[in-house]
């Protein structure tokens, strides 16, 4: 939500509405010169009208006529002065529900502004500022706000098109009531809807490498293996006494206590393969879209299940953090953090998914296993599907979602062949595929792949 944005008072005079200074606080002579310059079309009509009637009278000696002139190019300025001279003294605030939202799902803007001054508002335009993408500008119409008054709108916006995009700042417009004059005004603050890719609810599948699973099969870290072995921490309120480590106690001055036993979360790294040159096509019906929302479906089904996921690209850039698969961040700040990865990530200019590759292989602290591994994968060449073999040794599982189309058939099919020889739970879509059909075949096929060798038997 957007903090109040009130008005900052002119030099040498009240306050007018504004934003944290802005525009709104500029001295008198750059009032007055914007004030003119704010003359609507009806208002120079009115002034030419008024300057070409005078001109005439005074050509034709027609008393009358100069009349009429003169209150014709009065009647404009008049206006000016009298809106220039206008104090208000406004404060606006915004609030997104909610912040971030999935691609082609509407979000509300709500928008208060309160009259902060002693005296009531003229005829009140507010118009908040939105990408294109998001729908056309909001416009509203406030007649009149009393003293101390407030006015509440809202109003929608949907994007087909994930992203960051800006909402503000807010402009208000004052305008007289003969329509001569319109001034606009804006605010400062600007708030930041996050358009995040899609998600559909997946299938509790078993796919090949979740051996160190949950439930009776998680594995669990002994702490206390003997008093030689123990790892104490200093004692928390609410610690059971029958856990204090006296030996520890003792050298270090303060109460310790035994760790207990800790779950072995199990891990799951989820692969999206960003190369420009892997992909063809654009837009929301794309195969990199599809995929791009595939890898946001597959880590949030995953950390509902418990794991402990990590988004990670062919830049080598994995989130969250170095080691993310470790991290103790709890499950919706992760799903979190990965849906705002994954809503501004855009193509690379990596050649190769080399840089993916050496995380994997050293991501486990060197020899280890990275657990489940999936992978939604562009076009491969010879050079990359054997890249993609080597990472299948990193892991206890792997399943590699491609995108069909974008070889020749003979290509393509010789390249799934490779992958699942390597030990890849293999499984071709086209843009629009069901991805829980998809996720469900993951089961039948890690129980009978073809080829599949004995390091991916680890269940």
């Amino acid at each position: 939500m957007d903090g109040p944005g009130t008005a900052a008072p002119d030099a040498g005079r009240g306050a007018d509405g504004g934003a944290d200074g802005g525009p709104w606080a500029q001295g008198r002579r750059g009032s007055l010169r914007a004030a003119l310059a704010g003359l609507t079309t009806r208002g120079r009509s009115f002034l030419a009208a008024g300057a070409a009637a005078v001109v005439c009278a005074y050509v034709l000696g027609q008393g009358d006529l100069l009349r009429v002139g003169v209150l014709l190019a009065a009647l404009p300025l008049v206006c000016v002065i009298v809106l220039y001279r206008t104090r208000h003294r406004v404060a606006a605030s915004r609030r997104l529900s909610p912040a971030r939202v999935p691609a082609r799902e509407e979000a509300l803007v709500h928008l208060r502004l309160d009259n902060v001054s002693r005296l009531p508002t003229s005829l009140l335009m507010l118009q908040d500022q939105v990408p294109y993408v998001l729908g056309p500008r909001p416009r509203f119409v406030l007649d009149r706000v009393e003293p101390g008054g407030r006015r509440e709108v809202s109003y929608r916006v949907r994007s087909d098109l994930r992203g960051r995009y800006p909402i503000g700042p807010l402009q208000l417009r004052l305008t007289d009531p003969f329509g001569m004059v319109e001034l606009t005004r804006s605010f400062s603050s600007r708030d930041t809807l996050t358009v995040v890719p899609r998600t559909e609810e997946l299938p509790p599948v078993r796919p090949a490498g979740e051996a160190a699973g949950l439930g009776e099969g998680r594995h669990r870290s002994l702490a206390t293996a003997g008093d030689d072995d123990v790892i104490p921490r200093g004692y928390r309120h609410g610690d059971d006494l029958r856990r204090v480590h006296w030996r520890s106690t003792a050298r270090h001055g303060e109460l310790m206590v035994r760790r207990e036993e800790q779950p072995q979360r199990p891990r799951c790294t989820v692969l999206l393969d960003t190369r420009r040159a892997a992909w063809a096509g654009s837009g929301p019906e794309s195969a990199f879209e599809w995929a791009v929302s595939g890898a946001a479906s597959v880590a949030v089904h995953l950390l509902e299940r418990g794991y402990a996921v990590r988004l990670l690209t062919d830049t080598g850039a994995p989130v969250p953090g170095p080691d993310g698969a470790g991290t103790d961040i709890a499950a919706l700040d992760t799903a979190g953090l990965l849906l705002d990865t994954l809503a501004v990530v855009e193509h690379s200019g990596e050649p190769g998914l080399a840089r993916a590759y050496e995380v994997l292989r050293g991501g486990s602290g060197g020899g280890g296993q990275e657990g489940l591994l999936v992978a939604f994968l562009g076009s491969l060449d010879g050079e990359q599907t054997a890249l993609a073999g080597r990472m299948r040794q990193r892991a206890g599982g792997a399943v590699a979602l491609l995108p069909r189309g974008l070889r020749e058939p003979a290509a393509q099919e010789e390249g799934e062949r490779l992958l699942r020889e390597a030990g890849w739970t293999v499984l071709p879509y086209v843009p629009g595929d069901a991805l829980p059909d998809l996720w469900r075949q993951a089961d039948r096929s890690s129980a009978g792949a073809p080829g599949r060798t004995a390091r991916s038997g680890g269940r």
